[in-house]
């Protein structure tokens, strides 16, 4: 089963975000209803790691914590292939994504050694821009790179089963888990 643990959003940081989405000049749009901000990415995994994940996952203690989006960017070293929007450092969700990691190596999973950039994922670009939409992208993230949000309180985050399909995945919550 291919799986995820995600911060869920808020609905008015949802709408903010599609209005933003409505605005990139490039790309597939993530479904509004799917933006989340990952804390770790489990990929395919078997039920019963996932069962023991659920339990170790159970037992994460924290407090809960405020969140601001800011700024915007890509990802592509030659060329861009996501458009996300950032998260601003926030040592309580570093800890929590540590303490999620810490679960999952203990319920058996083994997770990609990469830094942790935390950020909402807004649209996927294709393989090669067109120069002109190369340039439309540049100006949207340079004109749209101080966007209003609200900050919200993440109170609870959530395994999140990922199901592929040709017009984008599914996120089917399987767990949440208070702070």
């Amino acid at each position: 089963m291919r799986a995820f643990v995600a911060i869920d959003l808020p609905e008015i940081v949802r709408d903010v975000l599609e209005d933003l989405q409505d605005r990139i000049p490039a790309g597939r749009l993530l479904d509004p209803d799917t933006l989340h901000l990952t804390l770790a990415f489990l990929d395919e995994q078997p039920q019963d790691l996932l069962e023991q994940l659920h339990d170790d996952l159970s037992s994460i203690r924290a407090l809960p914590f405020e969140v601001q989006l800011r700024g915007l960017g890509t990802f592509g070293s030659r060329a861009p292939r996501v458009v996300w929007a950032g998260i601003e450092t926030q040592p309580a969700l570093t800890a929590l994504h540590e303490k999620v990691r810490g679960a999952a190596r203990l319920a058996g999973i083994e997770l990609r050694r990469e830094r942790y950039r935390p950020h909402v994922t807004l649209a996927r670009l294709p393989d090669r821009l067109e120069p002109g939409e190369l340039e439309k992208l540049r100006n949207f993230l340079e004109r749209w790179q101080n966007f209003p949000c609200p900050p919200f309180e993440v109170s609870t985050f959530t395994l999140f089963q990922s199901i592929l399909t040709p017009d984008g995945a599914i996120h089917d919550p399987l767990a949440e888990y208070p702070l």
